[in-house]
């Protein structure tokens, strides 16, 4: 396992094709003024879905971008827009984000913005250039924090937003909330040239993935990687090697990709959490991959980290 090629997750992954600028988020006159700026880039997110645009022949597909003038004429405050950061162009980005009884106020509701799509869908599609698949998962897991994240979590007070979006105050008790990142581990498990995937009860028919849960309080990577997999397959874990990581805004989690070596090989499976898995060989993987399984199986699509380290592991880089 030494020596291995570095390992490209090809669609959401974090950015780097614009600056955060963090230093400006404290800076109010700033952020207000940059804001109400006819160069500032405002992008739109209505019950998390996003304003696009598209050729009429749909091959691309870009975020669309308005002024503060544009959405003003709607009656869209800009006082409640995240700060982004700065794009390369130099001009400031920002998001708004609306709830559907927000946007049934407008004076056609949310269709003044269509077509409004979804994260996961415009990621599949492939028609977005990553660099802005990447900005709209910034955007998303900002605006799902924001949701979510309503009244003080200590006091019930409400909260009031701070930093260009980057921090919400509790005006009652004082607390300081800050979006979270939810660490989770999804591991490649092989033994003898075969690799473990399961099929969860939330998937589609006929769709296996490798195994994955959350870092529980008191874990460490390896630990929870080797204690997941004990308890969804009562398989014990030896070695275990960070491999990729992989921010996943549906709300919010980091994808910790791991590749683990089993020490044993008789499943017992949790049938709450995971009722069916078992060890898939490398030309099975790889039918799974083309989509021509004689059953019909198939893996997650290719925006995953899942999907990246199935695919490793058809290709013999990991496992």
């Amino acid at each position: 396992m030494t020596d291995r090629p570095q390992l490209i997750i090809p669609h959401i992954t974090a950015q780097t094709a614009f600056d955060r600028a963090a230093e400006k988020r404290r800076d109010t006159e700033w952020l207000d003024t940059q804001r109400a700026s006819p160069e500032a880039r405002l992008f739109l997110l209505i019950d998390l879905k996003f304003a696009i645009r598209s050729d009429p022949d749909r091959s691309k597909t870009r975020l669309r971008p308005f002024t503060a003038r544009e959405l003003g004429s709607v009656g869209l405050e800009m006082a409640g827009a995240s700060f982004l950061g700065i794009a390369e162009d130099g001009a400031p980005l920002f998001a708004l984000c609306l709830s559907p009884s927000e946007a049934a106020r407008l004076p056609d509701g949310a269709e003044t913005f269509a077509p409004l799509v979804d994260l996961r869908t415009l990621a599949n599609q492939g028609e977005m250039p990553p660099a802005e698949l990447t900005l709209a998962a910034q955007m998303r897991g900002l605006a799902a924090w924001h949701a979510t994240n309503r009244c003080c979590s200590r006091c019930g007070g409400k909260l009031e937003l701070r930093e260009g979006g980057w921090r919400l105050d509790c005006w009652a008790c004082g607390q300081l909330h800050f979006p979270r990142s939810d660490p989770a581990v999804i591991m490649l498990i092989t033994q003898n040239g075969q690799c473990l995937m399961g099929h969860e009860p939330r998937f589609q028919d006929n769709m296996y993935s490798v195994l994955a849960g959350f870092v529980e309080p008191g874990d460490d990577i390896e630990t929870a990687v080797r204690r997941e997999i004990m308890e969804e397959a009562g398989i014990r874990v030896g070695r275990v090697e960070y491999v990729a990581s992989q921010p996943w805004p549906f709300p919010h989690q980091l994808m910790i990709g791991c590749w683990g070596e089993a020490l044993n090989s008789d499943l017992t499976l949790d049938p709450v959490e995971m009722p069916e898995a078992r060890w898939f060989g490398r030309e099975e993987v790889r039918q799974m991959l083309d989509k021509v399984h004689p059953r019909g199986h198939f893996v997650p699509p290719p925006l995953s980290i899942s999907h990246m380290l199935i695919r490793a592991f058809a290709d013999g880089v990991l496992g």
